[in-house]
């Protein structure tokens, strides 16, 4: 029986209840491709995280607030959101720690922003405000989210056009920042039909993948949703 990956996931935090929390699609979408999926604490040290990566094979950074503008010089803006430093500390250790061991990162929403951050990239704190082309999309949808609402086009010789084999997707979309500068050692994998990058990857590690959209909202009804998962897992194992 092939052993099963285990996948550190990033907690989500509500200031408002002081609790820790978490949307189950995250867990479900992991389970359902075959990994085993593990809340991580939020206010773990260092060395706490390093014992319990002895036992994890892949981390999977979630969606929510918003990266702190201090992590790629700026001053935040009164459109930026609220930012959670807790967050920004555990997953920036996390980031480290998994490039230690080349493990696998998946970063999905405020996951892909992260990553690009932590390459020395930045973000647009908020879209309607700083983001203007020709064809501006609504990057914000309203529920329910289990539901397309623009397409992405794929770049051919990627690792997520190679998956999925098909050079546009149809993606849910409930964001308002977004990359802005790449961040170094990343390449794009997608962008929106308004040029937004919503997928990237880092060509030098096993696999290190951040896309915009939402798949543990669609993934039960979304093929290329469960697809993604399956890859992250399977390159964890």
């Amino acid at each position: 029986m092939e052993r099963k990956a285990i996948i550190g996931v990033v907690p989500l935090y509500d200031e408002k209840r002081e609790s820790i929390w978490m949307l189950p699609g995250y867990l479900d979408g992991i389970y359902e491709a075959g990994g085993i999926p593990m809340i991580l604490p939020l206010h773990a040290g260092e060395a706490e995280l390093r014992r319990l990566d002895a036992n994890i094979d892949g981390y999977l950074l979630t969606g929510g607030h918003d990266v702190n503008p201090e992590l790629y010089g700026a001053e935040k803006s009164p459109s930026c959101g609220a930012v959670c430093e807790s967050r920004d500390l555990l997953e920036t250790m996390l980031y480290r720690i998994a490039g230690g061991t080349d493990k696998p990162v998946l970063g999905i929403c405020r996951g892909i922003q992260l990553l690009n951050v932590l390459h020395g990239g930045t973000l647009y704190q908020d879209l309607p405000e700083e983001f203007r082309t020709e064809r501006t999309l609504d990057h914000h949808m309203t529920p329910p989210y289990d539901r397309t609402v623009h397409e992405v086009l794929l770049e051919k010789n990627t690792p997520l056009y190679d998956l999925l084999g098909q050079e546009r997707l149809a993606v849910n979309s409930y964001h308002h920042q977004g990359v802005k500068e790449l961040g170094g050692g990343l390449a794009v994998m997608a962008a929106a039909e308004d040029g937004l990058v919503e997928g990237i990857y880092a060509p030098d590690r096993k696999f290190v993948w951040g896309i915009q959209w939402h798949p543990e909202f669609i993934y039960q009804k979304d093929e290329a949703s469960r697809k993604i998962f399956r890859a992250f897992v399977r390159a964890c194992v």
